[in-house]
């Protein structure tokens, strides 16, 4: 079993909060996790549809038959349950009573700040990053094969091939989020929209446009868009506001948090098509994004990410904010360096002025190094190291 590098923050926290709550998307491998974590809690399953229906009848006696510790998991599908933890949690106060976990974050979130605001530890599981692979000697030598892949552990642990997994987890995990959720009717045009979203991958979201590619209205592409935010799809990388004065973007971008699933929604049959696929750029960008927030939430943090763009065009791919200093990050899927693509590192480190700024590129070749301009890492020495080091 490939080692998470979340279990050491899972620990800790459940030696100081009495309820931690990981939450990631659907096969992310949050339960393999916490049951490995925590081998001695009794697991307790809400997705079996006779042990919901206990809890949701008589939630006293569920929690009786089930004391703590405990691990309950897809908790979401019973949020009720979580007042009758809070009280249990009061009349104890130790810690590491329970964890739970939830594939939807939002509802699951929403449920916690009612019932448990102050009691519980909330961590965010994404699919493997390209070091925890490394590790576990599943990370490919090949750029290609890695953005392909993604990082959902099935791949690795069942051998499937990326048709076999991605097709069976759209249908099955997706859309049945969709359907429970907003009770979407119209699946053709949801399929539509999902695939609409990964050819604006690295874009300005512009909800008016995608609604109408789509046959949707504003409204429900806003609603469907901020569904797939919730089941962890996608993730909107905001703009950085501090004012440098120029005027700057003010929407989000559109990312995917896996590239595998990126690929599959572009239709992108083999690893050797992004070598020349119109996308790859913004798939790589995809992938480093999602390198950077799975070192963040691995260390029980928020995202930190930013992107800078002024009306002229001038622009940064990343900004890692960390208060008194941020680190900019040019991407570039090339495997060649250019002198030119430095250009935007240069602007904006000059317009920052006394502000400190390290500067940062990240592309697809083979040779790490230090230039004038800035730091230059290979993608294979920023997925292992670097990515630690700018999340701190």
């Amino acid at each position: 079993m490939i080692k998470r590098t979340l279990e050491v923050k899972l620990k800790a926290m459940a030696r100081k909060s009495p309820v931690i709550a990981v939450t990631g998307p659907r096969q992310s491998g949050k339960t393999t996790l916490v049951r490995a974590a925590f081998p001695s809690y009794k697991y307790v399953s809400l997705e079996n549809l006779d042990t919901r229906e206990f809890a949701l009848a008589d939630p006293r006696l569920f929690l009786a038959k089930y004391p703590a510790p405990a691990i309950f998991d897809e908790i979401q599908r019973v949020p009720s349950l979580l007042s009758y933890i809070q009280t249990i949690v009061d009349e104890t106060g130790s810690s590491g009573m329970y964890i739970l976990t939830g594939s939807n974050n939002l509802m699951l979130l929403e449920s916690v700040s009612q019932s448990l605001a102050g009691r519980v530890a909330l961590l965010n599981l994404l699919p493997f990053s390209s070091g925890e692979l490394a590790a576990g000697r599943k990370l490919s030598p090949k750029l290609e094969e890695n953005l392909f892949k993604g990082g959902y552990p099935r791949l690795y642990d069942k051998k499937l091939t990326s048709e076999e997994f991605f097709s069976g987890y759209v249908a099955t995990y997706v859309e049945r989020d969709i359907r429970q959720i907003l009770k979407v009717t119209d699946l053709h045009k949801f399929q539509v929209f999902l695939k609409m979203c990964a050819a604006r991958c690295g874009q300005l979201i512009n909800l008016s446009s995608l609604g109408n590619d789509c046959g949707i209205n504003h409204g429900t592409a806003k609603a469907w868009l901020s569904l797939l935010q919730t089941c962890y799809i996608v993730h909107l990388l905001p703009p950085h506001f501090e004012n440098m004065g120029k005027r700057l973007m003010k929407s989000p971008k559109l990312y995917f948090y896996d590239t595998g699933l990126l690929c599959h929604l572009l239709g992108i049959q083999k690893a050797a098509e992004l070598s020349v696929h119109p996308m790859r750029g913004y798939i790589f960008e995809a992938w480093v994004l999602g390198e950077l927030l799975k070192n963040r939430f691995s260390s029980g943090r928020s995202s930190n990410l930013y992107f800078w763009r002024d009306h002229v065009g001038h622009e940064v791919d990343c900004l890692v904010d960390n208060g008194q200093s941020i680190t900019a990050i040019e991407i570039k899927s090339s495997v060649t360096l250019y002198e030119e693509q430095f250009k935007g590192l240069k602007y904006f480190k000059e317009l920052a002025g006394k502000k400190s700024v390290d500067s940062l590129l990240v592309y697809a070749g083979k040779e790490s190094q230090k230039r004038t301009s800035g730091e230059v890492a290979d993608w294979r020495t920023f997925g292992l190291r670097l990515a630690g080091k700018l999340s701190a």
